[in-house]
């Protein structure tokens, strides 16, 4: 059960929160529970929003948004947005199980992609402090200045709902996810 009361419905969201969310139920079909506990704030609710959709009209490609959401979400311990992450890299990216499990321990089976989902597990361990290699490494693998920014975006993106979801208990809505083995 969530720390603060989640909206059950948009018209029980604050007024201010009400049309954004009409716009997650249009492109979503469904308005899941981190966006209803982020509504009872329109103005973390449009930040949130604001920043989802600048990324993705950005470079990467949307597997790798959710690559690089389950690596987050596995080093922040974010058990709904490993949920959330897994359902939407099943269906949306259409990624693999043993993809995604390679994902959350900060691999992947795509070279390319395996140097993204480092870089963003190294970024959240070390909550940004990364060596000038770790720069280096993705860049290497054909990432560009661009790609680079978006990365460490995304891992922030990711963070802040992870944050959300962690300190305020949202409910998963989500098919659950197994816990990954020590």
């Amino acid at each position: 059960m969530s720390h603060i009361p989640t909206p059950e419905s948009i018209q029980q969201a604050p007024h201010g929160s009400q049309n954004l969310l009409q716009a997650v139920q249009q492109k979503l079909g469904v308005v899941p529970n981190l966006f209803r506990i982020v509504a009872n704030s329109p103005a973390a609710l449009q930040g949130y929003l604001g920043l989802l959709a600048a990324l993705e009209t950005g470079a990467l490609e949307a597997a790798t948004h959710e690559r690089i959401a389950l690596a987050v979400a596995q080093v922040n311990g974010c058990g709904y947005c490993l949920a959330a992450h897994c359902y939407l890299g099943s269906n949306i990216a259409h990624l693999s199980d043993e993809e995604m499990e390679a994902n959350r321990k900060g691999f992947s089976s795509d070279a390319k992609a395996e140097a993204a989902v480092r870089f963003a597990a190294d970024i959240a361990q070390s909550r940004g402090h990364v060596a000038s290699s770790a720069v280096q490494n993705v860049k290497a693998a054909g990432y560009s200045d661009a790609e680079i920014v978006e990365i460490v975006v995304h891992v922030a993106l990711n963070t802040l709902t992870n944050y959300v979801n962690s300190a305020l208990g949202t409910a998963i809505d989500f098919p659950q996810v197994r816990e990954l083995a020590a």
